[in-house]
């Protein structure tokens, strides 16, 4: 098979389900890793796909890559973002933990941690945490969306508000260069907007993929938060605007 064969196939295969793995392509098109990585940097700088850690996808403002292809997706950065935020996290301290395979992520590193209160409209989060008997966790009420086990809407909205927290753990879809946090779902949004209100101190935790990655609503600022934790250095104007407003960047690399 040519290349460019190919390569309108990876496509293909891409727009229909919004992630690939290298695996996937190694043993679809029968060729070697290196092959296929070559490959998808050709997409990549032909823009019509994004490079992640063990695959590639495309970004859409309407509609998130699937779930289960979401968990896989830089999870080595996912982990080690994780690993840090935790660290400045104190045994008995309470907090917020949003929708999101990344605040899924930080919820296992979590369980090392002593007698935390936590709240939560993530199902995935709260099964994670129920582990530790020494953990009290609350599930907000509100409608439960089957594709990632998020709890949206105005109940979920009001529950939230009824606490004031130590921390708000916030995950993010995207964030634009001017700042705006971003993500697909307006409901979804409207939860995180009233963790970040309710709580003393906000970490926003995002892997270097989210940074100029669309999607149509916007969430608030990234000014918003106290601390960012990220693998990797954000755009120049990310940094000025985090410099300006005395927002502390974390960056954790390998």
């Amino acid at each position: 098979m040519s290349q460019k064969r190919r390569l309108e196939q990876i496509m293909e295969m891409i727009q229909k389900t919004g992630f690939v793995t290298t695996e996937q392509l190694v043993e679809k098109f029968r060729v070697t890793p290196q092959t296929i990585r070559r490959d998808l940097n050709e997409l990549a700088g032909q823009n019509r796909l994004r490079r992640h850690h063990g695959g590639a996808g495309v970004d859409s403002s309407t509609v998130n890559t699937a779930y289960q292809d979401r968990k896989i997706m830089n999870l080595e950065a996912k982990e080690r973002i994780a690993q840090a935020l935790v660290e400045h996290i104190p045994d008995n301290a309470s907090m917020f933990i949003n929708i999101g395979t990344t605040t899924e992520t930080i919820a296992r590193a979590l369980l090392q941690k002593r007698g935390l209160s936590i709240v939560t409209n993530n199902l995935h989060v709260a099964s994670i945490l129920s582990a530790r008997e020494d953990f009290h966790i609350i599930i907000a009420g509100g409608e439960v969306r089957n594709r990632d086990g998020g709890i949206v809407g105005e109940a979920a909205v009001d529950f939230i508000s009824q606490f004031k927290m130590d921390f708000g753990i916030i995950g993010i879809s995207g964030i634009h260069n001017d700042g705006s946090l971003l993500d697909f779902d307006y409901r979804e949004v409207r939860v995180a907007q009233s963790i970040i209100v309710n709580s003393a101190e906000v970490l926003l935790a995002a892997d270097h993929s989210k940074f100029g990655r669309n999607a149509m609503v916007r969430l608030g600022s990234i000014e918003q938060a106290d601390h960012v934790f990220t693998d990797a250095p954000p755009p120049g104007p990310i940094r000025k605007l985090l410099k300006a407003n005395g927002v502390e960047l974390h960056i954790i690399d390998k």
